[in-house]
């Protein structure tokens, strides 16, 4: 059973960095590739990173430049660094994996960025 469970979100002042975390089991994210989406307040869900099984990385254009996907085979878990937050990044963020045909979603950990 694929099981996605993110940490790492928080309260951030605008302009600071968070790291947030989806450690994952019952799959293999380098060989099935893992999504990063986020969700804000009254807005659809978006996806804002993504890293494929063959390495190709995916970026929104509203955080290229601020956010870097990256994972840790070792510990199979996938990484979104988000820096220089700004307010609009206020959001639900999600691990995502779509594999055998259906897709797979963590319970999200909230970012908020306020000062």
């Amino acid at each position: 059973q694929v099981q996605l469970v993110e940490s790492g979100g928080g309260l951030v002042q605008p302009g600071g960095s968070l790291r947030l975390s989806c450690a994952a089991s019952g799959t293999i994210f380098s060989l099935n590739g893992m999504d990063w989406y986020r969700q804000a307040p009254g807005k659809e869900r978006e996806l804002v990173a993504s890293i494929s099984s063959t390495g190709s990385i995916y970026y929104a254009d509203s955080v290229k430049g601020r956010f870097t996907v990256s994972g840790d085979n070792a510990k199979n878990t996938v990484y979104l660094q988000m820096n220089s937050l700004k307010p609009e990044d206020t959001a639900v963020y999600y691990c995502h994996e779509f594999l055998y045909n259906m897709d797979y979603w963590g319970k999200g950990t909230l970012v908020s960025v306020s000062s």
